[in-house]
């Protein structure tokens, strides 16, 4: 049997049971947390081998009863556990050695303002100098990635959504513009952790705190943009060096009770 004849939604056993990986999600608990805790579980417990492909993101949707948004954060969340690996229009994958990571970000930590300030300090490290590396060197292809990211978190939020995977992408594709797979690594590690509103829920019930929230990282990123595509390495360090700090002051506005 194949590891995606395994994998797929089985029909239900005699007696009713389904297989403990696509029952409903108990809508009582946070739901991300559900589903990152049940596939750890498989994990842990060898029903999901090493190399093994997850089930799709509607197989995981429909079996669960749960969003795109929670299963994407749910994989994130694995990942940089170092649980599992993503591959570009492959899916996700249990992680060849689940019990050797040399490095990963336990996301029960990340659920405090201090925990946050750290991420995004890490991110400012490493994705001040991505980003003027991706206006020296970044194909015109890559250039069109850039801003059709941009765009694309744009609709997300006027939408309404969170956008925090398209949040992620837009600086995901900078990273691929470097031209060097280590800054690519770095951020596919992180996964969507690098979004701090994945994180700590600080907008839940506040519709209008979040859209100006975001609107303030749409305009940062539209300056992003602009730097990468004048290809200037100097003012694209300093539009991704504002967008990370102000990110950082915004959240300890959020935190005290002020307005973005």
């Amino acid at each position: 049997m194949t590891i995606q004849q395994k994998l797929k939604p089985a029909p239900k056993k005699s007696g009713g049971e389904t297989p403990a990986l696509l029952r409903p999600i108990n809508p009582v608990r946070r739901r991300t947390e559900d589903v990152v805790e049940r596939i750890a579980a498989q994990i842990s417990e060898g029903q999901l081998p090493a190399g093994a492909r997850l089930p799709t993101e509607q197989a995981m949707m429909a079996a669960m009863g749960v969003s795109r948004t929670v299963v994407r954060e749910a994989i994130s969340a694995l990942r940089a556990r170092g649980l599992v690996t993503t591959r570009q229009g492959a899916g996700a994958f249990v992680h060849a050695d689940p019990n050797q990571q040399p490095y990963a970000i336990d996301p029960d930590g990340l659920g405090s303002l201090g925990s946050v300030i750290e991420i995004l300090e890490l991110r400012t490290a490493v994705e001040i100098e991505a980003a003027a590396f991706a206006a020296e060197r970044a194909s015109a292809a890559q250039l069109k990635a850039i801003a059709k990211a941009a765009a694309t978190f744009s609709r997300a939020i006027s939408n309404g959504d969170r956008a925090v995977k398209e949040d992620f992408d837009f600086h995901f594709v900078i990273a691929i513009a470097t031209q060097n797979s280590r800054f690519v690594g770095f951020l596919e590690f992180l996964g969507g952790l690098i979004i701090p509103r994945q994180s700590i829920r600080t907008f839940e019930g506040n519709a209008e705190l979040q859209k100006r929230y975001l609107e303030s990282v749409e305009r940062e990123h539209q300056s992003i943009v602009d730097a990468i595509s004048a290809r200037s390495p100097r003012k694209a360090r300093d539009a991704m060096r504002r967008h990370l700090l102000n990110g950082k002051e915004r959240y300890r506005r959020l935190a005290n009770g002020s307005p973005v």
